[in-house]
């Protein structure tokens, strides 16, 4: 009976060593370094008292004073006669110029998108682009212009599409990535989807002019800004007045407002009629409607640019018809 007992008492023993050996396991301890426990804090205080008293007192030693020489003798500068009333002073003179040298203009900085304000390129693009007297001559402007910084982060110059003697030309806001990369405008999924709303009332490419306000893409796809609108927008202006269309069908907010002057909203701008006045006096109508790429991310208003290229589909008939 006592063996058993002993037994029994060494079995809980021996388990609760284990639970205790796994209790620091799972705390974190890996290693047994001895078998009685230290106290290192004890132990480290001990060793510094150690050493302080076995280190040797330091010599003080008392601080240098500064080694100071008697300092040269001061010598007297040549005296100068004061300076005349008509001669300035010499700091005064080396920054004055030569009164024999040429007056300096300030560089021009018109066409120069590094040095040039957006009031003094919009000026110079207006200006250039009135001489232009066709659509050529025009593009080739453009390729050479560099009053726009887009100009420089951009890969090729989209200027236009599709056949310049046509009744209506449309017009976006700026080229995307596709037409940045192909050197044409709507030329990704955008231009797929209004490939198809023209042939829905019986229009192709051949039959259409298509355009941008702004000729190159701005990076990252982003909106162009009102500085970079107002530096292209002399020259999609005169891309219109050169064109001569009946009808001019502007895609989305950007180019509904840029051309039209309206500060609505596209939704509420689309579906109206607005008069557009040509260079030379004459007023055609400009179609105010829903951008394709707006319709690719928001396909439910679908049903409003039908609307609105039905009402293109009926002026133009009528006018075709007025001819």
């Amino acid at each position: 009976m006592e063996t058993m007992t002993a037994n029994h008492a060494d079995t809980d023993a021996r388990g609760d060593l284990i639970s205790f050996l796994d209790f620091h396991v799972a705390a974190g301890v890996d290693a047994a370094l001895d078998e009685q426990p230290h106290d290192r804090f004890a132990e480290a205080e001990s060793v510094r008292a150690d050493a302080a008293s076995q280190a040797e007192p330091a010599t003080r030693r008392e601080p240098l004073e500064p080694r100071r020489e008697p300092l040269p003798p001061r010598s007297e500068p040549p005296r100068r006669d004061a300076p005349s009333a008509e001669e300035p002073p010499l700091a005064f003179r080396r920054e004055l110029p030569s009164r024999d040298a040429p007056t300096r203009e300030p560089p021009r900085t018109y066409g120069n998108a590094a040095g040039a304000k957006p009031g003094e390129a919009a000026d110079d693009a207006r200006a250039r682009a009135a001489q232009m007297k066709t659509l050529d001559e025009l593009e080739e402007l453009l390729r050479g212009f560099e009053g726009c910084g887009l100009r420089f982060t951009a890969k090729n110059l989209v200027f236009a599409d599709g056949n310049p003697q046509a009744r209506v030309m449309f017009v976006g806001e700026a080229p995307g990535a596709d037409e940045d990369r192909i050197g044409k405008p709507f030329m990704g999924r955008s231009g797929q989807l209004l490939d198809r709303m023209m042939a829905a009332i019986g229009l192709d490419r051949t039959s259409a002019y298509i355009s941008n306000v702004v000729p190159w893409r701005p990076p990252g796809n982003r909106n162009p800004t009102p500085q970079e609108i107002s530096i292209c927008r002399p020259f999609v202006e005169r891309q219109i007045e050169l064109a001569n269309p009946d009808i001019l069908v502007c895609l989305g907010a950007p180019a509904t407002q840029t051309l039209t002057g309206t500060k609505d909203g596209i939704l509420k701008a689309r579906g109206r009629f607005y008069p557009y006045r040509l260079g030379d006096g004459r007023e055609i109508r400009a179609l105010a409607t829903l951008h394709p790429a707006y319709l690719l991310r928001q396909p439910v208003q679908k049903r409003l640019a039908w609307r609105d290229f039905r009402m293109l589909k009926s002026a133009l008939d009528g006018s075709a018809a007025g001819k």
